[in-house]
């Protein structure tokens, strides 16, 4: 059989880069990707039905449940270092989580694909923080956070 001589023509939408996810997107995927990760690395994890509490996630180590706030941050400000809002919104302003309110900050960084997991202690009484990529050389007091995943079974 003859081959056809029309040319060939890519798929519809081979050639068009992906959308930009927006903020809401962003945070409802980094959510996901957090279960995925504390299920692989073998927490028990559950999400809260609604939308109404202060935590995105439960994670249950044997011993203890974690509530966990999700953030996710694609905001780079410089080269390898990020904003992430880790207030919650009231009104038209950002308050700090209150103690009883969670337990950790599960911060994911999309362009990098790293997470930070924060405790409590350590982001109280903050609506923002700086975060930074692996071996960044600059400072950030939050380093020992980066992929902390073993916090979460203590």
């Amino acid at each position: 059989m003859p081959k056809s001589k029309r040319p060939h023509r890519p798929a519809p939408g081979a050639h068009k880069p992906a959308p930009e996810l927006s903020t809401k997107a962003r945070g409802e995927l980094s959510q996901l990707t957090f279960l995925y990760r504390a299920a692989h690395k073998g927490f028990m994890v559950s999400e809260p039905y609604g939308d109404n509490l202060r935590y995105d996630a439960i994670v249950d180590n044997g011993h203890r449940l974690s509530r966990i706030q999700v953030k996710s941050s694609g905001k780079e400000i410089s080269p390898g270092r990020y904003h992430v809002n880790c207030g919650r919104r009231l009104g038209l302003g950002a308050v700090p989580y209150e103690k009883g309110e969670v337990d950790f900050l599960a911060v994911h960084l999309h362009r990098e694909d790293v997470w930070y997991i924060i405790p409590f202690r350590a982001f109280a009484g903050r609506v923002s923080l700086t975060l930074v990529v692996p071996n960044h050389p600059g400072p950030c007091p939050y380093q020992r956070y980066l992929e902390a995943w073993p916090l979460l079974k203590k």
